[in-house]
């Protein structure tokens, strides 16, 4: 396994292979548990994007923060890109079963474009831990409209 992880970085950026006197900067075993949690995150949030049609996001992003601590800013950028594939297939799969309306859900999408491209613009300019709050509170605030609403 050591020259397999020579080069390599686990994804918060700690090198992973050898320092100067030959020995790992960071276990196999560190190395390893990374990844099996990585693509256990990967499966839940697959999984509730296919259940729920979307909402992967609110998986995939308190695993990533505090699973595996990245920093919220990355957290969220990356959940933007790892959901974009699994929601186009989950939205082929809801078309084929005929769960689909396109005359809702075109003009959606094209919200969702100008909303997505200025989130981005946002993402870059407020902190993590403001970041990390105002998720917090729109994924309560979720959680009470669907309890009592």
């Amino acid at each position: 396994m050591n020259n397999l992880l020579k080069n390599n970085r686990l994804a918060d950026g700690k090198n992973v292979g050898t320092d100067n006197d030959g020995k790992q900067s960071v276990s196999d075993a560190e190395f390893i548990r990374e990844k099996i949690l990585l693509a256990v995150t990967g499966i839940c949030t697959g999984i509730a994007n296919g259940f729920f049609g979307g909402g992967g996001g609110m998986i995939v992003v308190p695993m990533l923060v505090f699973l595996l601590g990245r920093e919220p800013r990355r957290a969220h950028a990356t959940a933007l890109l790892v959901i974009l594939p699994i929601s186009v297939i989950s939205g082929f799969i809801y078309a084929s079963f005929g769960k689909f309306s396109f005359s809702v859900g075109l003009p959606a999408g094209l919200g969702v474009i100008a909303g997505g491209v200025i989130g981005a613009l946002i993402l870059k300019k407020i902190s993590g831990s403001l970041l990390t709050k105002i998720f917090a509170a729109v994924m309560f605030a979720a959680g009470v409209k669907l309890l009592f609403f």
